[in-house]
């Protein structure tokens, strides 16, 4: 082969190479193309997708995602959920009707313009705000009750019936504990005026000491705040073999329903110590409703108790301007009554506690010859003509203890 065919063959060779060489270097940088577009677009999904997880709130905004509900709709239902409910608790013992305006807790709306309107067209208003509103005086029967618009909460959409009773029924009422309050929500000082009528007639021949326990008579002690902080140990140890614990009070100026402070502690402790427990109440009611309160309100604090004496209502004066200081016999006698039944209505045994100069001048004790008495005479033998079943016969007793002057009482019920 000459030199010039040799020369011809060699370039075209290389030429072909050179082809070659360029096709594969554009495919390769196709393939690469291709697969950064593909990677690109897988990031883009993964960035999208995470972005999604992480605006949790994107579904405010689809106007679809609630039912087709639009926007505007939502923000609405939204603010409804956070307006709290408010309902009604409503009784009746006689003639009457008492609302208690109930927060979503349970608990009394107070501070609160309040009003209701019963079916008749009458308004009625919670003029002291504590979130009850009382009416008396009614007509036995059916009635409506609707509550009034509240500010920034949700009332019943419909009325509430309810049947006034013609005569009073000695029967507990039902979450009496709404309006039972404590020493720290009123003025006590004010409240709890409680006087001893027995001290007005006492003489010189008072027994002061532990009288020992015989066949007949069994001793024992009646407490309150007044006698503080007890050691009940200690009392028990002292020969104590009951104790008239009081529970409470309603006030002498407002009338409230209040728990006394030591209660839980003296009911406890005494029955800790193996002491058994009758309770007492001493009382402010102007009537017999008021009565039913009261014992309700004894009833649903000693519920978990076991109470082995009777329960008793204390009818004494408040100093002169207590609310119940001026009622006539026959209310007063009602009043008693009306505590004892519905005390011996939920399967207790109930009495009354009063001097021996109230039980003559303030009560018709014809009408309470059911119930136990319980009476305050200070002197060496009682002058009481009437039966008697507890005889307090000194509130100058000593007890190891307790720390001061004390109640001493002789019980003559067999327990």
């Amino acid at each position: 082969m000459d030199s010039k065919l040799r020369t011809i063959t060699v370039v075209t060779a290389l030429m072909l190479m050179l082809t070659i060489f360029l096709v594969v270097i554009l495919m390769n940088t196709d393939s690469t193309r291709e697969a950064q577009e593909v990677q690109s677009t897988q990031q883009t999904v993964v960035v999208e997708e995470v972005s999604k997880e992480q605006d949790l709130s994107a579904f405010m905004w689809d106007e679809t995602f609630f039912d087709d509900k639009p926007k505007e709709n939502i923000a609405k239902e939204l603010d409804e959920q956070q307006i709290e409910e408010i309902s009604m608790y409503i009784t009746s013992v006689e003639k009457d009707i008492r609302i208690q305006v109930l927060d979503g807790m349970g608990k009394l709306l107070r501070n609160q313009e309040l009003y209701v309107e019963l079916d008749s067209g009458e308004e009625y208003k919670d003029l002291d705000k504590d979130g009850v509103i009382y009416i008396p005086d009614l007509k036995a029967g059916d009635y409506y009750v609707t509550l009034g618009a509240v500010e920034g909460y949700r009332v019943p959409e419909t009325g509430t019936k309810v049947r006034v009773k013609d005569k009073v029924t000695y029967t507990e009422i039902k979450d009496i504990s709404l309006l039972i309050k404590t020493e720290e929500e009123i003025d006590a000082q004010k409240e709890d005026t409680g006087v001893k009528d027995a001290l007005k007639d006492a003489d010189e021949t008072e027994i002061q000491d532990i009288q020992v326990s015989t066949n007949k008579a069994r001793f024992g002690i009646d407490v309150s705040k007044w006698n503080k902080e007890i050691d009940w140990k200690k009392v028990a140890a002292s020969g104590v073999e009951y104790a008239i614990i009081r529970v409470g009070y309603r006030g002498s100026s407002t009338g409230s329903l209040v728990e006394d402070p030591y209660f839980r502690k003296n009911i406890e402790g005494a029955q800790k110590a193996g002491i058994p427990v009758g309770l007492y109440f001493f009382t402010q009611a102007v009537s017999e409703v008021e009565a039913v309160e009261e014992a309700s309100m004894v009833l649903s604090l000693c519920a978990e108790d076991k109470i082995t004496y009777p329960i008793f209502i204390d009818t004494e004066g408040a100093g002169g301007n207590g609310r119940a200081d001026g009622l006539d016999k026959h209310t007063r006698t009602a009043v008693c009554a009306a505590f004892c039944e519905t005390i011996k209505s939920a399967g207790y045994d109930a009495g009354i506690y009063a001097s021996r100069n109230w039980y003559y001048s303030n009560l018709d004790m014809s009408r309470l010859e059911d119930y136990v008495i319980w009476l305050a005479e200070y002197k060496a033998q009682p002058e009481y003509a009437g039966k008697y079943k507890l005889w307090q016969y000194t509130s100058n007793g000593s007890i190891d203890g307790i720390e001061g002057r004390v109640d001493l009482n002789l019980s003559y019920l067999g327990y």
